[in-house]
């Protein structure tokens, strides 16, 4: 059945026909999710073709194996696929735009398009259970013959995910440093909605999703005695280059006193190796119980109130 349009997506729920936008500007989050994305793909028989731009497929593995230094936490630990052997297998290729879609020296939408269709149905042929596309999209600026035709050739994707049981799915990626706001207004309605980054975790009650720019996680809902031991793992197994951990309490409804001392750290879970932690968004009604509490100055901690 054809998909349907979403808005945002987990890079770990996307399913085959999924046609969706990767807006990013923060290397360490477009690594994070297209780490997720080949892994996952491996590890579910579907062959991953990654379509880079001008970089070469050793250079791409060497940036994707380097997502679990960025951040790491629950999701990243123990993964089963080994990058490396599913490239060395032929699972995992890795091709550069140039000779992706300029093979006949200019970029052709429909000659594109016959391109893809015809890897998917090789690899279909050759036993995978699916194809997993990834394309870095800035080639398109660098103003190659045909390049100009970009918007067409993403709208005519899209409209082929849209209508057709297509056997695979694709993640364009777009780095909004070099797409102004008009052009990804563009090319994002010619997706079915963007993807993110997999959550560390969630129960229904409580939501924990990484966030890059600054480093730390966003958690939204309720700790309490049942989320709280999911908090501190979290907390624990994050590590950052910068040693400062942001946490956004923007989405949090609820909070006991316990949590509370756990996401100050001042019960010594939340800041292991003298780790500063900024707490941002911090909703009115958190911010006088921080201060009731005495919490709201203890050491290493900084805040910022919600502007709402």
């Amino acid at each position: 059945m054809p998909a349907a349009r979403t808005r945002v997506k987990p890079v770990g729920a996307m399913e085959l026909g999924d046609h969706l936008a990767l807006v990013f500007d923060n290397e360490e989050e477009r690594r994070s999710i297209m780490a997720g994305y080949a892994r996952d793909g491996v590890a579910a028989g579907h062959k991953v073709i990654y379509i880079s731009d001008g970089v070469s497929a050793p250079e791409v593995l060497d940036w994707l194996l380097a997502a679990r230094a960025e951040i790491a936490g629950p999701a990243a630990d123990g993964a089963p696929v080994d990058l490396a052997e599913a490239m060395e297998a032929g699972h995992f290729v890795v091709r550069t735009a140039e000779e992706t879609f300029l093979a006949s020296g200019r970029f052709d939408p429909g000659a594109s398009l016959q391109l893809m269709a015809t890897e998917i149905d090789l690899a279909l042929v050759q036993g995978y259970t699916g194809v997993r596309i990834a394309g870095e999209a800035r080639f398109s600026l660098r103003r190659w013959p045909g390049t100009e035709q970009f918007g067409d050739f993403e709208r005519m994707l899209d409209e082929i995910f849209m209508t057709t049981d297509l056997q695979a799915m694709a993640i364009c990626q777009f780095d909004r440093r070099w797409f102004d706001e008009v052009r990804l207004a563009e090319v994002e309605a010619s997706h079915m909605g963007r993807v993110r980054a997999d959550d560390y975790y969630d129960d229904g009650s409580l939501r924990i999703t990484p966030i890059f720019s600054p480093p730390g996680v966003a958690l939204a809902g309720v700790v309490d005695a049942a989320t709280r031991p999911a908090v501190a793992a979290v907390l624990e197994s994050i590590t950052t280059r910068t040693g400062l951990l942001c946490l956004d309490l923007g989405g949090l409804t609820a909070c006991d006193p316990a949590g509370l001392r756990l996401l100050t750290g001042a019960d010594g879970a939340g800041g292991p190796g003298g780790r500063g932690l900024l707490l941002r968004s911090v909703p009115d009604a958190l911010h006088a119980r921080l201060h009731a509490d005495g919490l709201d100055d203890a050491p290493g901690v900084a805040i910022e109130r919600s502007s709402g």
